[in-house]
């Protein structure tokens, strides 16, 4: 038997990384450096092109000073647009 992989609805999870990497003066490269990933991946999660794994968001939450549950959100439909 197979799983079925649980997939998210990135329009539906929103997330502050960027504002908060602002507050704390720190480029992508900076903040990807700390959590282990490239620039690259810093922009895609920020622009909600990629969801990361839930190692990676603990990750980058830490960095940031911040809780999980307040670095990302799920939102409704309706928040979505």
């Amino acid at each position: 038997m197979f799983a079925i992989p649980y997939i998210i609805d990135m329009a539906l999870l929103k997330n502050h990384i960027k504002q908060h990497r602002a507050r704390l003066s720190l480029t992508q490269e900076e903040l990807g450096s700390r959590v282990g990933v490239r620039r690259q991946t810093v922009l895609a999660i920020e622009k909600g092109q990629y969801v990361p794994s839930t190692l990676l968001a603990f990750k980058i939450a830490k960095e940031l000073g911040m809780n999980v549950d307040a670095l990302f959100e799920l939102v409704s439909d309706k928040e979505a647009r």
